[in-house]
């Protein structure tokens, strides 16, 4: 699933294209949105919140998820999107550009005024252009409220918004802690500060690094690496599911040595 430094770049791409410009056209291809027609609406800016996207025009938002297949694509008018015609959900024209939602789990229409109302069951949000020492107190405090391991905590879109299975192995990794350490024995702020440092770092890269080596297979410590030796002491990297409050497993990674197993208590 796309991770936060993920959507911020799609909005940044998004914007460029749509910014300041009015849609001549609109086709929402899903049944709740059948009769809306944006022509005429003008779209003042396009920004992430999380993992989410807000398209907000003059008088309406287009909100979407991107879920674990859901695209955008920026292409010229009439342009054809590499994608199966049935997975497009919405075609917003303007006269430059033609803009494809394709596999979008979430689509839909919020009122301009109050629009980031429909999102504030949402954590802080570590690509928020006004983070401050407030919103990182305030993320370390839903982090320690959620009870549960740091490798579900991280996840938890509730807590902090915008970290992904990606963010949380490497974050984990980075801190040495173990994924199912109990978050009442991790230092949470530290946990928060790091998170925020590396979101920032990778908003703008194509290809995400945390170890600072940007060659392939060197580009992380433990996602993705299950049975390969650490980069840092050379242990065989462990990988297993970890559940989560939905129900759903996650595959994650970690060394035993560099993130040792939880004290009992």
């Amino acid at each position: 699933m796309p991770e936060g430094d993920t959507i911020y770049r799609a909005a940044v791409n998004l914007g460029a294209a749509m910014a300041g410009r009015t849609l001549e056209r609109s086709d929402f291809r899903v049944p709740s949105l059948a009769t809306a027609d944006l022509s005429g609406e003008r779209i003042e800016e396009v920004r992430s919140v999380g993992k989410h996207l807000l398209m907000r025009g003059e008088h309406w938002t287009i909100h979407s998820h991107a879920g674990m297949d859901g695209l955008w694509h920026v292409l010229a008018p009439g342009g054809r999107a590499p994608v199966a015609s049935h997975t497009i959900r919405v075609v917003l024209s303007t006269a430059e550009h033609d803009i494809v939602g394709s596999s979008l789990p979430v689509l839909e229409l919020l009122p301009r005024a109050g629009d980031l109302e429909a999102l504030a069951y949402l954590g802080p949000d570590l690509l928020d252009p006004a983070w401050d020492d407030a919103m990182a107190a305030e993320a370390a405090r839903r982090l320690r409220a959620t009870g549960a391991p740091v490798g579900v905590a991280l996840l938890d879109q509730h807590a902090v918004a915008g970290l992904g299975n990606v963010f949380r192995g490497e974050l984990c990794f980075l801190r040495g802690v173990h994924p199912v350490t109990p978050i009442a024995q991790v230092d949470v702020e530290p946990l928060v500060a790091l998170a925020r440092r590396l979101m920032v770092a990778n908003r703008d890269r194509t290809e995400r690094t945390f170890t600072g080596d940007a060659r392939r297979g060197r580009r992380t410590w433990v996602y993705g690496r299950g049975g390969q030796p650490c980069l840092r002491c050379g242990t065989r990297i462990r990988d297993a599911q970890l559940g989560l409050e939905d129900g759903m497993l996650r595959q994650v990674q970690w060394c035993p040595r560099c993130q040792p197993e939880p004290a009992a208590v």
